[in-house]
Order: structure tokens, then sequence, then C-alpha cells
């Protein structure tokens, strides 16, 4: 019976409703030919062709049962014809199944004018049979038979109707719930996608600028010092280890599925030698000041955002101003971390390196997500960039 249901269920509407009128016709003709259909069993009087011939055409109303109010209406003139003639027990089940029908099937309005017409119906039944029945208490036996073919079925249908609703109601936030979710999958796939484009800009990018201004220098010394070369040449290479090595922890971050795979620590402060011993490398003269808390652990986020706006800052001095003197001051106070680069300023090259200024982007935004603010532009003949990086943005 539980797999017959569903079925049933999936059955096309016109199939369904001429199904439930053979049936009813069915059992009406085995009521009819066993004898068992009078309410009133004193009174059998109409012949049994009459009798077939309103089945058969209430159950053709039937099949139009969800069209509402034309198969109610419809069929009660051909119930009330059968109740003219002394009502039967097979055209009540009929009617019961139209009831059925026009308050499961109809709109809000109908639905509530079903509960109407059964509460109305039922009492004018009991009225009726205590004021013009002369035998009342075969009246209200026949009452009390015939009360339930009305109040059940709108009050079954009642319930299968708010059942259903509270089943649309829950597929509707289903759906709502699964439609937020993708939102929010897309939202941080988004924020991903730009965390790691920020990353390869400024870890490879800055790597690789490096690595083509060092060689370029290497090639235009023609008879330099073979220790100033070898030292090139050395940066060189510590800068393209340095890439590959940053480049194969964001592949393997990609690829992991949530196992604890070894993956490259990410740079911090402590090796911002590494950072300014390249740019020293590429003709630069950089100056270093550190005024740090040693008692003091750096949030991880705050140290590795300041190594990347240092790196950034230094890898477009050494892109726009090469050989250039530049200094990096870092320094704590009072809970927040303040990153200064500065280099000084030359005159543009005949053919400026292109540049898509998504350095100074990254930077900013960078900074902005742990709550402070970073600046860039001239001041007094050299180039500045200042970054304030509180604390409280990441402990918060």
């Amino acid at each position: 019976m539980s797999q017959l249901v569903p079925w049933f269920r999936r059955l096309p509407v016109f199939t369904q409703d001429a199904t439930v009128a053979f049936t009813t016709w069915a059992l009406g003709l085995v009521l009819y030919v066993s004898g068992l259909y009078p309410l009133d069993i004193g009174s059998i009087t109409t012949p049994m062709w009459v009798r077939l011939l309103l089945l058969t055409a209430a159950c053709a109303v039937q099949l139009v049962r969800r069209r509402i109010p034309l198969a109610l209406i419809a069929g009660t003139v051909v119930v009330g014809v059968d109740v003219s003639l002394g009502p039967t027990v097979p055209m009540l089940i009929v009617y019961t199944d139209l009831l059925y029908a026009a308050t499961l099937y109809g709109s809000r309005l109908a639905h509530r004018v079903m509960i109407g017409i059964a509460a109305v119906g039922t009492l004018a039944l009991f009225i009726g049979a205590v004021v013009f029945s002369s035998d009342l208490r075969n009246a209200l036996i026949a009452v009390f038979a015939a009360a339930p073919f009305l109040i059940v079925p709108v009050w079954w249908a009642t319930n299968i109707r708010q059942q259903r609703d509270i089943a649309d109601t829950e597929r509707a936030n289903t759906a709502q719930l699964a439609k937020i979710s993708e939102l929010d999958r897309h939202a941080a796939v988004t924020a991903e996608r730009s965390q790691m484009a920020r990353d390869l800009h400024d870890v490879i990018a800055g790597h690789l600028s490096a690595i083509a201004i060092q060689s370029e220098a290497v090639l235009t010394m023609t008879d330099a010092d073979p220790a100033t070369s070898r030292a090139a040449l050395r940066s060189v290479r510590e800068n393209s280890v340095s890439a590959l090595e940053e480049m194969r922890a964001m592949i393997g971050l990609l690829r992991s599925d949530g196992a604890e795979d070894e993956t490259v620590s990410p740079a911090r402060l402590a090796e911002l030698s590494k950072l300014v011993e390249s740019a020293r490398t590429s003709g630069m003269d950089v100056e270093v000041r550190l005024e740090l808390d040693e008692t003091r652990t750096l949030p991880a986020a705050v140290d590795l955002t300041a190594y990347r706006i240092a790196q950034e800052a230094l890898t477009n001095a050494v892109k726009h101003a090469p050989g250039a003197r530049a200094t990096v001051d870092i320094r704590y106070a009072d809970g927040i971390l303040t990153v200064e680069v500065t280099n000084e300023l030359k005159k543009p090259a005949a053919k400026p390196r292109p540049d898509n200024g998504m350095g100074l982007l990254n930077m900013r935004e960078r900074a902005t997500a742990l709550g402070g603010s970073l600046s860039a532009g001239p001041s007094e003949g050299a180039w500045r960039v200042h970054a304030v990086l509180p604390f409280g943005g990441t402990e918060a």
C-alpha cells in the first residue's frame, strides 16, 4: 500500500480521476445488485435501471472532479434527484468524493466555503430531523448515519491540504537555503580567487621581476668583477628557488582535499633579510630599520601582510627606480605595526616597463582586510608607501 499510493499519484490527472470514477461505479453496482444500497429500507420503489443511470451520471461527474465549482454543482443536482427518490449509499459515496475533491483541489476561498458548508449542512440536517420528522428517534439515527458522509471528507481533505501546504513551504525554504548556500559558495570562491590573485602577483611576480632585473644587470656587466657577477647570479637562483617553493605551496593548497599535506610555511618578517639582499643585488642601496617588541609575537596575519607589503614596495622600487636609495622602516607601538618603504624618485626611463597597477591595489586590500590603511605616493622627493596594521583587526 505504501508503494501503491506514490505510484497512483504519478499517473496523469485524468487517469487518476477515471480510476476513482470507475472504482466508485463498480462499488455502487455491487451494492445495488446485492440490495444493500437504501438508507430507508422500508421504501424501495424506484426501478434498478433508474438508480444505475443516476450512478453512472454521478460517476461521470467525477471525471471533472477537480473543476470547482462545476463538478460539485453538477454532482449536487444528480444526488438531489437520488435523494428525492430515496437516498442510497452508492450516491452518498460519490458525493463524498466530490466534497473531498472540492475541499482538496479548490482555491483557498473554496476551501473555507467547503468547511462552512459542512458545518451548516450538518446543523441543517439535525434541525430538519427535529422539526419535520414525526419519528424523532429514527430521524436522529438517519442524521447520525448521513452526517459522516458530509463531515469526514471535508475534514480529511483539510488535513491533507494542510500537510501539502507545509510540504510546499518546506520545499520553498529548502530551495531558498540551497540558493543562499550557492551564493555563499560563489562568494567564498570569488574571495579565494582574489586572495590567490594577490598572492600570485605579490609572490611570483615579485620574484620574477627581481630575476629579470638582476639578469639584465648581469648581461650589461661586460667587464664586471667576477665576484659581483656571481653574487647577482646567486640572487637570481635564490629568487628562482623561492618562486618555485611558493608555487609548489599554492599548487598543494589547490590540490589539497582536507588531509594534512605538507606545505611550505608562508613568508614572515623573519625572512625580510632575503628581500633586502635581493634588492641590493639588483643595485638598490637599501637601509633597514626594525623597532619591534621582542617580547610579543606578531599575529600571523599581521606578520604575513607586513612582509607582503614590504616585498611589493621593494619590488616596485627595483622596477621603477633601479639603483636608487631605499629605506625600509618597520616599527611597533601601542598595538599597531607600521610599515614604511621609501625610495628616491628618478626620472622615468624612455620606455618605462608596463605596469597594470595591481601592486598598490593588492597592498591596500591586504591592509584594509586587517582593519588598517595604506597610502602611497610622492613625498619630499621620494616615493613613500606607508601602511598601518592594527593588531585588533586580527584578534577580533
